[in-house]
């Protein structure tokens, strides 16, 4: 079996092999590869390697294993397993190895060895206020790999700094390794420390903390455990994969059956206080850029919520209303990139979530530095169209 000290090194040497290296991949077929700013690419080593085959993914997978009976379990049953490793005084990493083919690959995140705060993650001013709350329940949403984690973690650092509270993690893995400051924060691992998220966050309840982190939410179970803990007087934070705010609450629902929908619509409605969702831009000049959408509970956001969307009442219609309560859409948050000359127009545009929305506020921006908003330069009036021909007959 390949030793553990042979993969770091391994690791090691992928690191260096570039700057602004957020993941790395091990796949059959393919040489060691790192993503660098959400680009992957082929990681220039000294020497250089060919192809990965399946023996060598395999050994390098079982070196991450070893003995964890329940990893084995795991990768055997679900196909994959998430864990944690660290590379002594240079990283920290998320693993997560997987079946694919017969074969195994790994796809490593990298960890930042500190907390980012607030104010240089540059978080909208929302997070601010969202550290104030004390109940109820906040939803950091967004594909994978767009930040979600480290935006959550930024907050949990804000409410450490301010407030003597308990506080308890439920992770898979561990992530961001904060330090006891002002509050008393307890990080606990799926598999480590809970044997699933269900059990873990039930028995969070009865240890005593005032804001619970839930890793993710990713079944009806914890959902509804979740909803219970926000009822009862505790902050409830967590992660969804959805794409904006109305997908959010849909998909929550979509967990329950018909029956139970009312019920879940009334729950919600009750202890939903924020629902952020992100996604990464490139950004001119390398590296990515935050895009946001927040939506924060009123009394339109509850109507949604509890009787469904309708016309001009959707959850985009109350986002695009509610700059008052701190709110805003992808699509001007994306506008406001291009407009402080973070993004392309090309980027605003892919990545909009209604392009001739942000197609128009590109156009506004432009207008208001002077700029020309159609390339219809050089046109001119045909002025010998039509002539010549002869009327058709009928």
């Amino acid at each position: 079996m390949l030793a553990k000290q042979d993969v770091d090194y391994l690791l090691d040497q992928m690191l260096r092999s570039g700057g602004n290296i957020s993941d790395l991949n091990m796949t059959v077929g393919k040489p060691l590869q790192v993503e660098r700013d959400g680009v992957l690419v082929t990681a220039d080593l000294d020497p250089p390697m060919g192809p990965l085959t399946p023996f060598q993914t395999e050994m390098i997978a079982l070196a991450f294993l070893g003995r964890d009976r329940r990893l084995m379990d795991a990768l055997v049953k679900e196909g994959s397993c998430d864990l944690s490793h660290e590379i002594p005084g240079k990283a920290r990493l998320r693993v997560n190895i997987f079946s694919q083919k017969g074969t195994y690959s790994i796809a490593f995140r990298i960890l930042a060895a500190r907390v980012p705060t607030i104010e240089e993650m540059e978080l909208p001013r929302a997070f601010l206020e969202m550290a104030g709350e004390k109940n109820g329940l906040i939803l950091v949403t967004g594909a994978t790999g767009t930040g979600k984690s480290t935006s959550v973690a930024a907050l949990l650092e804000r409410i450490n700094e301010e407030q003597s509270i308990h506080i308890i993690t439920l992770e898979d893995p561990v992530e961001y390794q904060h330090t006891h400051r002002k509050a008393t924060i307890n990080q606990r691992e799926l598999g480590v420390d809970f044997e699933n998220f269900a059990g873990g966050l039930r028995a969070a309840l009865r240890q005593a903390p005032k804001i619970i982190f839930l890793g993710e939410m990713r079944d009806r179970e914890s959902v509804e455990i979740g909803l219970s803990a926000a009822e009862t007087g505790h902050l409830v934070l967590s992660t969804l994969h959805t794409m904006d705010a109305g997908q959010t609450i849909n998909r929550i629902l979509g967990m329950f059956s018909m029956e139970e929908e009312n019920q879940i619509r009334v729950r919600l409605a009750d202890t939903i206080r924020w629902v952020v969702c992100q996604r990464l831009l490139p950004k001119i000049g390398g590296g990515r850029v935050a895009a946001f959408e927040i939506m924060k509970t009123n009394i339109r956001v509850r109507d949604a919520v509890l009787h469904g969307e309708g016309e001009g009442k959707t959850f985009r219609d109350i986002i695009e209303t509610g700059r008052a309560f701190d709110m805003i859409s992808f699509d001007e948050y994306i506008t406001g990139l291009y407009r402080d000359g973070l993004v392309t127009e090309e980027t605003a545009l892919a990545y909009a979530t209604t392009r001739g929305v942000v197609s128009r506020g590109i156009d506004s921006v432009k207008s208001a530095r002077g700029e020309k908003t159609t390339p219809l330069d050089g046109l001119e009036i045909d002025r010998g169209y039509g002539r010549g021909k002869k009327p058709r007959s009928f």
